[in-house]
């Protein structure tokens, strides 16, 4: 190597070193840990330190290892050493540390210690400082007991006052950190994924669930393959789900999830449980003016046409001889696999040789009893009766 390569090498390191400024983000890879040191190599002449308890997790146990990369903070130079950070407030940080951050846009770390009026009561270093309700989450904030007693990465937004006001944003953090996802997420995702995510809020039309830096909402209609009649009657909010990217629409940040396909179908298997002519247990779910609907089991819906309901006589409704919840035992007329539809006829339905469906003519209730049948017609005592007196 020549002298003037290995000056401009040298050269190059040093700018590279003396460029960075407090509060300058980076990439940094894990070349080395040792105690409660982890040594970085941000591309410098000398490596960078980070402290290990900023990437510990609640057991203690070091989340990272050699070769990993981590987006750090450069914070000083001091004693030959390059000071990197994820965060501050730690408690020998103070008001000092805490102004630099607001100054150079540092994230610090705080524990919500109490709601106060407008927001919550923040303690970072040792220092009170306060979070609006409005700086807490990117959603709105629905119940204070879900942050209270937790620790949380927060913005300085305003400092003044000499550290007596310090106003923070967990927002401002999370908005980053969700763009970043976001951009990661437009390169992996496609639709016809599936994905875990957690519900973020319930609402008439449907549930948001958070799959990952961006929203998507599962219709009403995509929560199970049965009528859904109210959302919350299937999900709750904070719960942890499998769901099915259905449609992508990056430009209207509109993203369509379905649960029900992450389920099973339950017209994969409807031939072999609701085999034609079986006698099935089923509950009326709605009515129609053609005839009344009946479910067999979420997704499985069956028709009973209005000409079978009225055992034999007519009627203008279904709702003349059936309600809405009514229990009902069936007979499996036919089944149509391609349409999904399943004809449905009372139990003790008999059609007759060479009808038509669809008649009322075709329900023949069952045969009379012996005592009926003896009885005859009233024609026939009369006539009986006419006989006796001659």
């Amino acid at each position: 190597m020549s002298d003037e390569t290995f000056a401009d090498l040298i050269q190059a390191q040093t700018v590279s070193q003396t460029a960075l400024k407090p509060g300058t983000k980076i990439e940094a890879r894990i070349v080395g840990i040792s105690g409660e040191s982890i040594f970085l190599d941000v591309g410098g002449k000398s490596e960078g330190v980070l402290q290990a308890s900023e990437l510990r997790n609640e057991e203690d146990e070091l989340t990272v290892s050699i070769g990993e990369a981590v987006q750090v903070f450069f914070l000083a130079a001091r004693g030959g050493e390059m000071l990197f950070t994820t965060r501050l407030g730690s408690n020998q940080s103070g008001v000092r540390e805490l102004e630099d951050a607001f100054q150079a846009g540092i994230p610090v770390e705080g524990k919500v210690t109490g709601e106060v009026k407008g927001g919550f009561s923040v303690t970072v270093a040792n220092q009170r400082c306060f979070c609006p309700y409005s700086q807490m989450d990117v959603r709105k904030v629905e119940s204070a007991d879900e942050y209270l007693e937790k620790t949380m990465t927060f913005k300085i937004i305003e400092f003044s006052n000499q550290g007596r006001n310090i106003i923070l944003s967990a927002r401002a953090i999370q908005e980053e950190q969700r763009r970043e996802q976001r951009e990661a997420l437009k390169e992996q995702l496609s639709e016809g994924d599936q994905v875990s995510g957690v519900v973020t809020s319930i609402r008439d039309f449907g549930a948001f669930v958070d799959i990952g830096g961006v929203d998507g909402l599962i219709p009403i209609s995509e929560l199970a393959w049965g009528q859904t009649d109210r959302v919350d009657d299937v999900l709750e909010r904070g719960q942890q789900v499998e769901v099915m990217v259905k449609r992508l629409d990056w430009d209207r940040d509109r993203i369509s999830l379905s649960l029900r396909e992450t389920l099973p179908n339950p017209w994969d298997t409807v031939i072999t449980k609701y085999p034609v002519g079986s006698i099935q247990q089923g509950t009326v779910c709605r009515l129609a003016n053609f005839g009344a609907f009946i479910t067999l089991e979420p997704g499985i819906d069956g028709l009973m046409h209005i000409s079978k309901l009225g055992a034999g006589r007519r009627i203008n409704h279904p709702r003349e001889v059936v309600e809405v919840g009514q229990e009902m035992t069936v007979k499996i007329e036919s089944i149509d696999e391609a349409q999904k539809r399943i004809a449905l006829v009372p139990e003790d339905f008999v059609a007759k040789e060479g009808s038509s469906p669809n008649k009322r003519e075709d329900y023949m209730p069952p045969p009379a009893s012996k005592e009926s049948q003896s009885m005859g017609t009233l024609g026939d005592l009369l006539k009986s009766q006419l006989k006796k007196k001659k």
